[in-house]
């Protein structure tokens, strides 16, 4: 499946199976990216958001 980071603009392929909600990884920015939806060949994908530590605050 044809997708396109939102970071810096590369395009590149995903498998086949891919899922909305799941993180992949820009192979040329190397940031982390969350597959928001998947229509008609395309994938459409978000920067995943950090999840940081809370130590329970």
């Amino acid at each position: 499946m044809d997708a396109e980071c939102p970071e810096c603009g590369a395009k590149f392929t995903l498998p086949e199976d891919v899922v909305q909600g799941e993180i992949v990884t820009c192979p040329d920015c190397g940031v982390d990216l969350e597959v928001v939806g998947v229509k008609g060949g395309k994938v459409e994908l978000k920067v995943a958001e950090a999840v940081g530590e809370d130590w329970g605050e």
